[in-house]
């Protein structure tokens, strides 16, 4: 394992930790049996999984394909400021390494826009911004709460601008632009929520909707979703992960046009109670997790160099995550009775056993792809991937990975057709 991952796998390392802290974090703030306790890191609990688990999968995956050594430091910034939220260490030494690491995300976009610019990474460094300024704002004293614009935005603009670019064989000029369109207002609308809520929460629910259902239409799960293996379940992961986004996108519509709970207006069922809990993990888990679990099978090897060949086991905690996500936002959205109460709990325990059984299925399958893998796959591996990250590009890393795995046209297929 030391000789054939590299160096960089490491910096994975704090990523897994942040999502096992958040996990167990989530756990406790449910009431529910967990070995870290709520009161430690639950002012924290949305930035580790955002920017901790999820910041620094996403800049470590950028920093590869660039191929620049001093691009590791953005997601080591990251992983760090993690570990020092969880550690003794100042807050503050946590939060400046948040926001070194999210400049670093934007940095590498530039880089990235020197070589070949594009909408979709016009798309992503929207994202970019937002995620430097959730974590400035975070350490200039703003409650998380009133972050979650900026926070949702980061995940769902990178993913969206991912889809873009590479979807661009079946999208036109039109829709591209219409997509960034849609991720500049949303821009604009996070900073109006921080001074007027109602207005602006409405224009970003309207901008994630109505981009989410753009790329929707044009996306090749919608066809791929037929067929068999990884394809499929990709397309399914994909599918599911719109509808959610598009779900938390009308809901805070509704919600700033004063549809909540009566008697609480839109200041409040949009940044506390039930409301707010839902739409959180319909973008974080039902978009955002099942997006990664979607890639995880083509993503992974490229940035670790070891392969995670797709298993049909997969399908077990996709489903689960769900399944239990419908049952915790029906829980939400049914009140604060027992009942309601006791789905939300549910639910929330089925979201971390979901996410904990893909993690070890995708071990399981790791360690087995890796045990049947030969020395000259490892040698082609390592030339297609030098090839692919020349080139500077998300998707040709993507592609360089499903051709490792033996099946260039299978896996490749979720992803854009006819490459």
């Amino acid at each position: 394992m030391t000789t054939r991952t590299p160096f960089r796998a490491l910096l994975v390392l704090p990523a897994g930790v942040a999502l096992l802290t958040g996990l167990a974090t989530g756990l406790a703030l449910l009431g529910l049996p967990s070995p870290v306790p709520a009161a430690r890191v639950q002012d924290a609990h949305g930035l580790l999984m955002v920017l901790g688990f999820v910041g620094t999968l996403v800049t470590l995956e950028r920093a590869v394909a660039v191929r620049r050594p001093v691009a590791y430091l953005a997601p080591a910034a990251l992983g760090l400021g993690a570990l020092a939220l969880l550690s003794p260490l100042p807050r503050g030494m946590g939060q400046g390494l948040l926001v070194a690491g999210t400049l670093g995300l934007l940095v590498i976009y530039a880089v990235v826009w020197r070589r070949q610019p594009a909408v979709a990474t016009a798309v992503q460094a929207a994202g970019a911004v937002l995620a430097v300024g959730g974590a400035a704002l975070w350490a200039a004293g703003v409650a998380v709460p009133d972050l979650l614009p900026w926070l949702v935005g980061f995940v769902a603009w990178t993913v969206l601008g991912e889809r873009v670019e590479l979807a661009r064989l079946e999208i036109d000029a039109r829709t591209e632009r219409a997509v960034l369109v849609g991720a500049l207002v949303y821009l604009g609308a996070a900073c109006l929520a921080l001074l007027a809520p109602a207005p602006g929460y409405a224009l970003a629910g309207a901008a994630l909707a109505a981009s989410a259902v753009t790329l929707l239409r044009h996306d090749v799960a919608r066809r791929t979703v037929r067929g068999r293996g990884l394809p499929r379940f990709a397309a399914a992961a994909m599918l599911a992960g719109y509808a959610w986004l598009m779900l938390a996108g009308a809901a805070w519509l509704f919600l700033a046009a004063g549809a909540g709970p009566a008697g609480l207006g839109p200041a409040v069922t949009l940044r506390s109670g039930t409301t707010y809990d839902a739409v959180v993990h319909a973008v974080f888990l039902g978009f955002g997790l099942s997006m990664i679990m979607a890639h995880a099978p083509l993503i992974l090897p490229a940035v670790l160099r070891r392969p995670l060949p797709y298993r049909a086991a997969m399908w077990a905690p996709l489903v689960l995550l769900h399944v239990s996500l419908a049952v915790r936002v029906g829980g939400d959205l049914a009140g604060d009775g027992p009942a309601a109460v006791a789905a939300v709990r549910v639910g929330g325990a089925g979201n971390v056993v979901a996410v904990l059984g893909f993690v070890g299925v995708a071990v399981w399958s790791a360690l087995r792809g890796d045990r049947a893998a030969g020395g000259s796959r490892v040698d082609a591996r390592e030339d297609q991937r030098s090839t692919s990250a020349d080139q500077g590009s998300t998707s040709a890393n993507w592609g360089s990975t499903s051709a490792d795995q033996g099946s260039t046209s299978a896996a490749a297929l979720p992803i854009v057709s006819g490459r």
